[in-house]
């Protein structure tokens, strides 16, 4: 485990900015408060490791802010991407002793972390969080099939406009009937790690980025802070429809 810092945050779940998209968002007022009493807060700085694959894990964990991407190392130190945890994202495994992946920082992150043990105990008394996970997990599963389309078939240009698309939706949450709005948001990859994300060449993105820019589907101030005019033309350009799901 990496040094962060463990420290109390006056955040309550009432208060929390993911409190009806995380694992505890079936949870009652009773059933908040058992959590309330097993839970504490991690922050970690952008580039932290947050736990190294096969380390042994007591805590699981809800992001509540920020980013942070799932990498693991081959034998011979190659490291790929395989997934990001964006907020609400529920991090390490009932059940499971080690971590499975890498876990880092991208952006300064924070998280609501449970004792493990008590959280498992917690999960057998209380079946509807055990079925709220099992949901995330599938998503999560759906995610990882979707990204291997992308990764395999989509061309250069669709695979950025997924990433942007798949940030937007989850950084700045959208109903259907918003789909137009603006939304805007911090890209919170560097252009090298979208290039290892998106199995593509640094050159490749930087271009893709600039085309996207040039025929007004996004503007950026500076490298980092994106504006999308318009969430449906995104889909489109990634090749998915307005629901997020897969044009045919």
């Amino acid at each position: 485990m990496a040094h962060d810092d463990v420290h109390p945050v006056s955040l309550t779940c009432g208060d929390c900015p993911i409190r009806h998209r995380a694992v505890c968002a079936r949870c009652d007022v009773d059933e908040i408060e058992e959590l309330e009493d097993i839970k504490y807060y991690r922050s970690f700085e952008a580039g932290q490791t947050v736990v190294w694959a096969g380390d042994k894990m007591d805590f699981v964990a809800s992001v509540v802010s920020g980013i942070a991407t799932l990498t693991q190392t081959l034998e011979d130190g190659r490291t790929q991407m395989v997934g990001l945890l964006l907020p609400s994202d529920f991090v390490g495994r009932p059940g499971r002793s080690g971590a499975a992946y890498n876990v880092t920082a991208t952006t300064n992150i924070l998280m609501c972390c449970f004792r493990k043990k008590p959280f498992e105990e917690m999960m057998e008394r209380t079946p509807h969080i055990a079925q709220r996970l099992l949901q995330m997990t599938l998503d999560e599963l759906d995610a990882a099939r979707e990204w291997m389309l992308l990764l395999g078939r989509k061309t250069a240009r669709e695979k950025i406009a997924s990433l942007l698309s798949i940030v937007a939706r989850r950084d700045a949450p959208l109903n259907h009937a918003a789909q137009t709005s603006e939304v805007t948001f911090d890209l919170p990859l560097t252009r090298e790690a979208m290039a290892d994300y998106l199995g593509l060449t640094l050159e490749t993105v930087s271009r893709q980025i600039s085309a996207l820019k040039r025929d007004g589907v996004i503007v950026l101030e500076g490298k980092r802070h994106v504006s999308v005019p318009d969430m449906d033309r995104l889909l489109m350009e990634a090749g998915d429809d307005s629901d997020g799901g897969l044009l045919i």
